[in-house]
Formats: structure tokens, C-alpha cells, sequence
């Protein structure tokens, strides 16, 4: 017996030419669920599909979840698309959403502080190179943000399609060097051309809007003093000699942030 192994993650009737010559010339097409999409689709595609056979010579559409008989013949499947894994967080976290009390009960706020708690284990496997570890991390940070999605789906007129389908169109737009007819001499002037797309594009009536003073302190001051440009800082108290610190590393192209944790860390795990 010859499979066709039908993925949850293609549309119906997204198939390979080997699979669907593999049905064409099959004297029997089985399957056990004839309502199922993916063989709706073959049938409208004129192909006359049974639901049991004992034929050896039959091809069998091995529906998603089904485990294929000892011996078969698994016909070679179309590659599955970069990205097409996503598809099984979205499914993932729309069942837990409608099954589980726990995920029932969350709201934007109640997980606000996951998603912080997330972004710094991320980080924190940035620092300790742990590249397996940042797999993870990033793993659970995409949770979040399907999550949110899915809570905004209820009530909010967005979705994670949505979500994507921004943040595509913001890269192409504001990328017009890649997707469009611009020439740039360097990453300096790809950074300059971005942040100018970026200020037209918001019309923000202040320098700081936009700034969330939630970052950390030295985040922030570093964000500030990027907005504002040369800033004369007067005064010789602590919080005045931190911030003339953070000018002198942005001066020298250092991320005044990221230096303080890698010695901190140093500190914490000495070699």
C-alpha cells in the first residue's frame, strides 16, 4: 500500500505532483474520514475515494494524526515552507484557549508580566551564548505574543495574522534599499533612511514620545539622550555621573546597558 501523508499544516488539497499522480493512478483511493478538507479537495478534484479497503494496491490518505501501516509506501510529500511550524503555535494556543481554564482566564494584563519576564531570560541566553537556550527562550517570547493575539481575536478586531501582516509591511516599507529603488552606500545610511520613514510615519509632536520609561535606567537614558541629541548635563550627583557615562558610551558606539551586564555577569560567574 502506497500514503499519502495530509499535513495539518497546508491547505486542502496542497499536495505534492508526486502525490497527486500517485492518486490519479491509483486503482482505489482510501481514507477513513471522507468529510475531512484535505480529502474534499481530492474528491472535488475528481477522484473517487472509498472509506476502507483491503486492496494492497490502494493508496491511502493517512489523515493528520494517523499513523501509517507497517510496510507502506510513503509518497514524497511537497517541503514544507519556512515559517509553516508557526502555524502549529497558532493551533496550539487557539485549543488551550478554548480548553483549558487556566489560558481561559488570562487577559492582556494579567500576563504583562510573562511577556517582561520572557524578554529578560531571552536576553540572558544572549549573554551566556547559550545558543540552545535562546531556541527556547525565543520559543516561549512567541508564545506571548500568540497569546495576546489570540485574546485580542475575542474582542479586539486583530489577530496574530494581523500581528504578522504589520510587521511584514512595515520591514518592506521602511527597507526601500531591499523592496524598492533606493541605493545606500552603508548600514549607517540604512539606519538613517529607516529612522526618517519611521518620523514621518508617526508625526510624533515631541522627541520623546514614544520612549516607554519602563526600560531600564540605563536603557532609557541611553533612548533619551538619542532623542534629544547633545544634552549638557549639569550637576555632579550619582544620577548626573551615570548619565554623563551614558553619553560618553554612545560617543563611542558602546551599549551602556549591555556593558553594565556583561561585567556584572562577570561578577556573578567569575572564569
Amino acid at each position: 500500500m502506497r500514503v499519502v501523508a495530509l499535513s495539518a499544516l497546508t491547505p486542502a488539497g496542497a499536495l505534492s505532483l508526486a502525490e497527486w499522480n500517485a492518486l490519479r493512478d491509483a486503482a482505489l483511493v482510501v481514507a477513513s474520514d471522507l468529510t475531512h478538507p484535505h480529502v474534499r479537495a481530492v474528491l472535488d478534484a475528481g477522484i473517487e475515494v472509498v472509506p476502507a479497503a483491503s486492496d494492497g494496491d490502494a493508496v491511502l490518505l493517512l489523515l493528520p494524526g494517523e499513523q501509517a501501516p507497517a510496510g507502506a509506501e510513503v509518497v514524497e510529500a511537497a517541503p514544507e515552507l519556512p515559517g509553516s511550524r508557526l502555524l502549529d503555535v497558532v493551533a496550539v494556543m487557539a485549543r488551550l484557549r478554548a480548553e483549558c481554564p487556566w489560558t481561559q482566564q488570562q487577559t492582556h494584563a494579567s500576563l504583562s508580566h510573562y511577556l517582561l519576564e520572557e524578554t529578560y531570560e531571552a536576553l540572558e541566553a544572549l549573554d551566556t551564548g547559550d545558543s540552545a537556550l535562546l531556541r527556547e527562550e525565543l520559543g516561549d517570547l512567541l508564545m506571548q505574543v500568540v497569546f495576546h493575539s489570540v485574546i485580542a481575536s475575542e474582542a479586539e478586531g486583530w489577530d496574530v495574522d494581523d500581528v504578522a501582516a504589520g510587521i511584514a509591511a512595515k520591514l518592506v516599507h521602511r527597507n526601500p534599499h531591499v523592496f524598492g529603488d533606493v541605493t545606500v552606500a552603508d548600514a549607517a545610511e540604512v539606519d538613517a533612511n529607516w529612522q526618517a520613514l519611521k518620523a514621518l510615519e508617526k508625526r510624533r509632536t515631541s522627541p520623546l514620545e514614544g520612549v516607554p520609561q519602563g526600560l531600564p535606567a540605563l536603557a532609557w537614558a541611553d533612548k533619551v539622550l538619542g532623542r534629544l541629541g547633545d544634552v549638557a548635563v549639569e550637576g555632579d550627583d550619582l544620577g548626573s555621573r551615570l548619565l554623563r557615562l551614558v553619553q560618553e558610551a554612545r560617543a563611542g558606539g558602546v551599549d551602556a546597558e549591555q556593558s553594565l551586564r556583561q561585567v556584572v555577569r562577570s561578577l556573578v560567574e567569575p572564569t
